[in-house]
């Protein structure tokens, strides 16, 4: 498996653990939920799909220094705002300032700790080869 693809399928699991771990502080995991689950996880993973590569989080050279996951927040900071907007189209509901601030802020901690375990697992195996 290419880098690239894990750093995709990372993604993917890492939000779509966000969204559950955000309904279960909700008491909201009976799967009745799931279409609303569906409806935060496909807008922010499109979000986050859609700007992340502007921002070199699929750049080999970028991403291998943990110096850098300052990237994951800024893509947030744009990936939040155009998530919440797709899901109240989608749900048919106003979009919440505070909502999309707690999405963004969750998911770009969420996003963060999965990249520096990630850098830091190819820096180990780096060291390891040498």
């Amino acid at each position: 498996m290419s880098k690239k693809s894990i750093l995709i399928l990372g993604d993917a699991l890492a939000i779509a653990l966000l969204t559950l771990i955000g309904f279960a502080t909700h008491g909201e995991t009976d799967i009745s939920y799931l279409p609303r689950m569906a409806a935060a996880f496909f807008p922010v993973t499109f979000a986050w799909f859609l700007l992340a590569p502007w921002f070199g989080l699929f750049d080999e050279g970028i991403i291998a220094n943990p110096k850098n996951l300052w990237r994951v927040s800024l893509v947030m900071l744009f990936a939040a705002p155009l998530a919440t907007t797709l899901r109240a189209a989608w749900l048919g509901v106003p979009s919440l300032p505070v909502f999309t601030l707690i999405l963004g802020v969750t998911n770009a901690v969420g996003m963060i700790l999965w990249r520096w375990v990630y850098s830091s697992l190819k820096i180990r195996s780096r060291s390891r080869d040498a």
